[in-house]
């Protein structure tokens, strides 16, 4: 018997996909054009960026037969606060601040969800993740504004206990049922995707001048909170 498609059989169509992807490209090519070419270009990220993580919002609460009903609803909430955060991040006046706090707000949300589990803990993974967020901290110390340090701080332990959480959910065999197997995994790439896209946004704002930086930040942002999304769904099988 043939595998039916996830995605298509739990309310989450191939042409949202597809929207969301098309949506996700404009947000970077707008802003890269914006930067690079001209900020008449600018018109188009502003369009998109919200925009895609709002379809991804109402993707995921479209899914009638999630895995978990709480597992929803809290990455739901965080999608939720990430388009505050979107909202705040792209404006031409600086909302760091407030772009901040609402995407601390979404980590929390998927901090709840992962916790819905019960996974088995596994420190190496937790001790992992912690360092990463000290190195993280350590290397922006210096070069960040009077104020933002115990807002930084703090953010990043709350960045790292969500993608600490993801992948000892992930690696946990207690959960990993033949129901969200494959959707724990996801989740896991999802956490790590968000540690790689904040960290670059972090220090291509208050260390480094890198290039392309909304490609690599967007990119990576856009991908972990489709993983997101993704991780709602039950698996199929044969």
């Amino acid at each position: 018997m043939s595998q039916r498609n996830p995605l298509q059989n739990s309310g989450i169509s191939q042409t949202a996909t597809l929207l969301y992807l098309l949506l996700a490209i404009g947000a970077i090519a707008g802003a890269l054009l914006g930067a690079h070419l001209s900020s008449e270009w600018r018109w188009l990220h502003y369009l998109t960026k919200p925009t895609a993580t709002a379809l991804l919002l109402v993707l995921t609460l479209s899914v009638s037969n999630p895995a978990s009903l709480r597992y929803r609803n809290a990455i739901a909430l965080g999608l939720a606060f990430a388009i505050g955060g979107d909202f705040f991040l792209m404006l031409p006046r600086d909302y760091f601040m407030a772009g901040l706090i609402c995407f601390l707000l979404t980590h929390c949300a998927y901090i709840y969800a992962l916790l819905s589990d019960h996974a088995a803990f596994k420190p190496a993974v937790f001790l992992g993740f912690s360092a990463i967020a000290v190195l993280i901290i350590t290397g922006l110390w210096n070069s960040l504004p009077d104020g933002m340090h115990i807002p930084v701080a703090i953010y990043a332990a709350a960045l790292a206990l969500m993608a600490a959480l993801a992948l000892n959910r992930a690696m946990s065999m207690t959960i990993a049922d033949r129901n969200t197997k494959q959707a724990t995994k996801i989740a896991a790439f999802g956490g790590i995707f968000f540690v790689i896209s904040d960290s670059i946004l972090a220090y291509g704002r208050f260390r480094y001048d890198i290039p392309l930086t909304s490609l690599w930040v967007l990119g990576t942002y856009y991908a972990a909170q489709w993983c997101f999304a993704r991780s709602v769904l039950r698996d199929t099988h044969d």
